[in-house]
């Protein structure tokens, strides 16, 4: 049996069907390019005859020298007609892919209900496209859809289906559990059943529905299915698609299986958070592998015992998949918790008990309050560095006011005036935003830019709210996580507060307080001080 599984992404059809997710050609176009360098076999880029978004992307990668071999989808000719007349085939070859995606019933329960034919004509309809479409060049990925159920229903039917693709000249042989019920030990029978009777490759494609979709898919491949198709994040319809992101390092880490190169498997973190991102959809943490807490440790034990050695409690070392080691700081927290954090941090401090556990309780009288560190590294490490005495106040805040007003026919308009301390000066500062936390932002930044021009590389690029106590609902206390980044680095902050202005603030200045961590200021000409700030001194 051969040890090369093939991967087939889905994430441009499959994925674009789970709700809340749509990609434009520009997006589908940007995630090819990052499944390319992956190392994925087959992309499979939508059907082009659907809509003008997959139309513009097929043109679009005509353009591109890709290793992956891009594919279109499509299903059998319609019934009682021509395969070589038929629209979607045609669209199929014109769209210049060197791959077609073919689906066609195998259940017999979804040939007379669904297509409204008989048994007979739907396997002429798989005959003649497959076919057609390679007596015009093209290589061909059969899916049979509904193929487990069909075979539990009717195995001498689901089988004729897969026969009839293969006589047509298939290369590739797919049999999906579209409504994702079938079971891994039905899976590993049922495939082991086929490939002794098929001389054609096999594939799988399974759904996670039973969230079984990952280990039918191992199953299928130790049966002797050797093509894999599946979704970054595991997006799509209903429970969504199998997840190549557990899939490839499963089969590959565990199963010893050949998917991708080691250096691409190094990228499965990167490509799935860029997906993420792209496509809009928050992945969970705790999504295995590539989840920003796939080897996150939190309880002192478990901390304690990484320092010794990863292996007490990691399966595979998270570099392999472009992951990484990290320590929560929280109210469970011991020594080896907040020791290992400031190693992270690279923080030179000494091993000093009593200031270890003077910050372990000011954490946990913190985290009492609502704080919770754990997403904000960058409040975390102030705070350290604080209690070490490695941190620099190079400003003060003296005051803020906001001023919001609404009349009848304008729309809202905000304006903060904030007043520091900084470098023996007051400085005051206005300035406007879209809202009263934009407008405190700009204030605040203006007020440093003139001695730190560096600030103005780092912009806010998240901002969360969070009620923490909501039966108190609007007198609550909340949560603000301010999210911020430069060209180089991203960074969190955190702020609490039954006020959320204050919350927001406080979570700025750690934004703020962070991007400048050792930075030297600048002494600005007086004048420009006094016509760019309307610095003045008391």
């Amino acid at each position: 049996m051969s040890n090369q599984i093939f991967i087939f992404d889905t994430t441009l059809r499959d994925g674009t069907q789970g709700e809340g997710i749509s990609l434009s050609a520009e997006d589908k176009f940007k995630i090819a390019l990052r499944l390319n360098a992956l190392g994925v076999h087959y992309i499979e880029g939508g059907n082009p005859g659907s809509n003008s978004k997959d139309i513009e992307f097929f043109q679009r990668v005509k353009q591109h020298n890709f290793n992956a071999k891009i594919t279109a989808f499509g299903s059998t000719r319609r019934k009682h007609s021509i395969a070589e007349q038929d629209v979607n085939l045609n669209r199929i070859i014109d769209s210049g892919v060197q791959v077609a995606s073919l689906v066609g019933k195998a259940w017999d329960f979804h040939v007379t209900t669904a297509l409204q034919t008989t048994l007979e004509e739907n396997l002429a309809m798989v005959f003649d496209s497959v076919s057609y479409l390679k007596h015009k060049g093209l290589e061909v990925s059969f899916d049979a859809e509904h193929f487990f159920d069909g075979y539990k229903h009717n195995p001498e039917y689901a089988l004729a289906v897969l026969e009839k693709a293969q006589e047509a000249g298939a290369d590739w042989l797919v049999m999906c559990d579209t409504n994702g019920g079938t079971l891994p030990n039905e899976i590993h029978e049922i495939v082991s059943m086929v490939r002794s009777r098929m001389t054609t490759s096999l594939g799988i494609h399974t759904h996670n529905d039973c969230e079984l979709a990952a280990a039918n898919t191992m199953a299928a491949v130790q049966a002797g299915a050797t093509q894999v198709q599946g979704t970054i994040n595991g997006y799509g319809e209903r429970c969504g698609n199998a997840n190549l992101c557990s899939i490839i390092p499963n089969l590959q880490l565990k199963l010893n299986y050949q998917c991708i190169s080691d250096s691409q498997l190094q990228q499965l973190t990167s490509v799935a958070r860029y997906v993420s991102e792209i496509a809009n959809v928050n992945m969970p943490v705790n999504q295995p592998y590539v989840g920003t807490a796939a080897f996150a440790h939190k309880g002192g034990i478990h901390v304690s015992a990484i320092l010794k050695d990863p292996k007490t409690y990691e399966h595979i070392q998270p570099e392999l998949v472009g992951n990484k080691q990290r320590v929560l700081v929280s109210e469970l927290a011991g020594q080896s918790n907040l020791l290992f954090k400031a190693q992270e941090l690279h923080l030179d401090i000494d091993q000093d008990p009593e200031k270890t556990k003077q910050a372990i309780d000011r954490i946990k009288e913190l985290e009492h309050h609502g704080y919770q560190f754990e997403g904000a590294d960058a409040s975390l490490e102030l705070l350290l560095r604080q209690e070490f005495g490695e941190l620099e106040q190079i400003f003060t805040l003296e005051s803020f006011k906001i001023l919001v007003e609404k009349s009848a026919n304008r729309k809202v308009s905000s304006e903060a005036i904030v007043k520091l301390r900084m470098d023996g000066d007051t400085v005051y500062m206005a300035a406007e935003g879209n809202g009263p936390v934009n407008a405190l932002d700009n204030a605040l930044r203006k007020a440093l830019e003139q001695y730190y021009p560096d600030i103005r590389n780092m912009h806010l690029s998240d901002y969360k709210v969070r009620v923490i106590n909501e039966k108190d609902a609007t007198a609550g206390k909340v949560r603000v996580l301010v999210e911020s980044s430069d060209a180089n680095n991203q960074w969190s902050t955190i702020g609490v507060s039954e006020n959320i202005i204050e919350a927001s603030w406080d979570a700025l200045v750690d934004s703020m307080r962070y991007a400048l961590i050792g930075k030297q200021p600048i002494e600005p000409a007086s004048a420009y001080r006094q016509e760019r700030l309307g610095l003045v001194n008391h």
